[in-house]
């Protein structure tokens, strides 16, 4: 399995996601969230941040299907979907992931046929990465 290479202002959220946690990096003057995470808020500049505990709840707000040919970690796994799901909680957040069946199941445990933009999911997390799940 590929694992996320992390950088300075990612690291804080794979390591709440290691402990079961989705959190979004927000602006600690403006309080706008933002991701990817950064330096810098695009809104009004602060370079202060917090790391904001979410509900884990949103919806599929687009996907797609990956075919053959693809990196050979995931080429067997294929056809599988990933997911961009905008937040519940942070509308203006979208994190990119895979719908599955529960945590922990193969990618391709999700028919990719089922997949639907609007779909209510949740997150749930295996091996410290987020997956989601119909909610």
């Amino acid at each position: 399995m590929l694992r996320p290479v992390t950088d300075t202002d990612g690291a804080p959220f794979w390591r709440y996601a290691a402990e079961g946690e989705l959190r979004v990096q927000a602006c600690a003057e403006c309080g706008e969230p933002r991701f990817p995470p950064r330096p810098c808020c695009p809104h009004c500049r602060s370079f202060a941040c917090e790391w904001r505990l979410t509900s884990g709840r949103g919806r599929v707000w687009s996907y797609v299907v990956p075919h053959p040919p693809l990196l050979p970690e995931y080429a067997e796994q294929a056809p599988y979907n990933v997911v961009v799901v905008e937040l519940e909680d942070a509308p203006r957040v979208r994190l990119v992931g895979n719908l599955v069946r529960r945590a922990g199941a193969p990618l391709g445990s999700f028919d990719p046929r089922e997949v639907r933009i609007g779909a209510q999911v949740r997150v749930v997390f295996a091996d410290g990465l987020p997956q989601w799940v119909p909610a």
